[in-house]
């Protein structure tokens, strides 16, 4: 499980630098929603199945409402691509390579422990705790929980904020 949080961790880190690189809104997008499934893989990874689940619905939504208004607003005939920025292709190669270099330093490194005390008490139940002893049965079960009890009225809000953005850009977008 840890070889899938760390390969969702690299394909984040490359696609956020990739979208600092600044290539056209339209890879640009692409980039922040392939980099927004990474981060939703780390939560998925990390125990939080529904947590993460939601959380890319909910970005899914609030990006396809950005990566609209981006390519209506910015729309070239010929655009500009990551290589188009030759130094910054090569920066972003040699940082790749840095990171493989470093990743595959530290995960030969033998009798490395580390030790740490869980106390759960002030921790919200939806949190995904890591311990020797404690198994969750059920994690989807307490995550559809914390959703409606904890979050429902965030769910609500961010879905409304999302529609109403949606005919923001469409007025907007409504002449061009």
């Amino acid at each position: 499980m840890m070889d899938l949080v760390l390969m969702f961790s690299v394909l984040l880190v490359v696609c956020y630098v990739g979208v600092v690189i600044k290539p056209s809104p339209i890879y640009g997008g692409l980039g922040l929603l392939v980099g927004g499934l990474a981060g939703c893989g780390v939560t998925l990874g990390s125990g939080g199945p529904f947590l993460g689940m939601m959380m890319f619905l909910i970005y899914l939504g609030g990006m396809l409402v950005i990566f609209g208004y981006t390519t209506a607003m910015a729309s070239e005939e010929f655009p500009e691509t990551w290589t188009s920025n030759w130094f910054m292709l090569i920066a972003y190669f040699v940082g790749t390579v840095m990171e493989l270099l470093l990743m595959d330093h530290f995960s030969n490194l033998e009798n490395v422990t580390l030790e740490a005390k869980v106390e759960a008490d002030h921790v919200p139940r939806w949190l995904p705790i890591e311990a020797e002893e404690v198994e969750l049965v059920a994690e989807d079960g307490l995550g559809v929980a914390a959703m409606y009890e904890e979050g429902g009225w965030v769910a609500m809000v961010v879905g409304w904020t999302l529609f109403a953005s949606l005919f923001i850009v469409l007025r907007v977008t409504h002449g061009i």
